[in-house]
């Protein structure tokens, strides 16, 4: 059904008259007749009589007449969703608890005016082609994986560099330690049930341990944070890698200790992607947000795996 004839045939019915539906339109009285015609034909009933007063609707017309209404209001509905800046801002923060939702909450608060959508997806593949197809404005993601360089038409900027510490529980050998060096870690078993092969986090991991001879051990279902800290809290053997900017709640009575690792300080690097020509303009103040509040990357002292994106 042609929208500018059901545009042209409200007009028509509001005015009463095809001359002031022309007027209206900025077409001429012989557009609307034809349009009118088509409908009409389309429909196969009358719309409109023709009276010395104008053009009174048809009692089809007058059946019609809402529906046409609602027509082009759906029509407006769906060009909106798609126009820059008349949708959310859809972006993948990959973890409700992580250093990301922290960023993304803080530029919520900084443009409440910008409506989001966020979002969490599993690995760098899915989120990538999500940047791709348009379903996202925006992931953030550890770059590049080693052997998978993005997209020509992705780009992509360090935003955050997040410091790993040691999560232990009361009993452990070295909970009483106020920093611990990545030497001091070797032997101890950090154990890591969320580490996923083939994620970006799980290359991280894997060039850690390589590094640095380290015990990390990813057996086990992963039952999420909350069991997590209960198991480390009661078992002294075990410890485990939390960044200082992960939101965690825990009881008083676990005694968990969260210590600093030095000589050198891992950190987990953050980059933004986003599609080179995507339009949508809140994406061009979430990126001038982080690049005023993320802090310097690369500092003395930390280290990072070598297929990390500089810049």
């Amino acid at each position: 059904m042609d929208l500018e004839a059901v545009r042209t045939f409200v007009a028509a019915a509001e005015a009463g008259r095809f001359q002031e539906a022309a007027a209206e339109l900025a077409v001429t009285q012989q557009a609307v007749s034809k349009r009118v015609a088509t409908l009409e034909r389309d429909l196969g009933v009358r719309l409109f009589t023709r009276t010395p007063r104008g053009a009174e609707l048809t009692i089809d017309g007058q059946a019609f007449l809402p529906h046409a209404r609602e027509l082009l209001r759906v029509a407006e509905r769906a060009v909106a969703s798609v126009r820059p800046g008349g949708r959310p801002l859809r972006v993948d923060v990959i973890a409700s608890r992580g250093a990301t939702s922290g960023l993304m909450r803080g530029f919520h608060q900084a443009h409440p005016e910008i409506e989001l959508d966020v979002v969490m997806l599993f690995d760098i593949e899915q989120a990538v082609a999500a940047i791709r197809s348009g379903v996202i404005d925006a992931s953030f993601r550890a770059v590049a994986m080693p052997g998978r360089p993005l997209p020509e038409d992705v780009e992509s900027v360090r935003v955050l560099d997040e410091p790993l510490q040691l999560l232990t529980g009361p009993a452990h050998a070295l909970a009483g330690a106020r920093s611990v060096t990545m030497a001091q870690l070797v032997g101890h078993r950090i154990w890591m049930p969320g580490i996923v092969p083939g994620t970006e986090w799980g290359a991280y991991y894997d060039d850690l341990v390589a590094e640095f001879g380290l015990t990390i051990e990813a057996t086990g279902p992963n039952f999420g944070s909350d069991v997590l800290i209960d198991t480390v809290a009661d078992t002294p053997a075990l410890a485990t890698f939390m960044s200082e900017r992960t939101r965690l709640v825990w009881p008083a009575d676990h005694g968990l200790r969260r210590i600093p690792v030095t000589d050198p300080t891992p950190v987990y690097p953050h980059s933004l992607l986003w599609r080179r020509d995507n339009p949508h303009p809140a994406l061009a103040t979430l990126r001038a947000y982080l690049a005023a509040t993320a802090a310097g990357h690369e500092a003395a002292g930390t280290w990072v795996p070598d297929w990390t994106i500089r810049r």
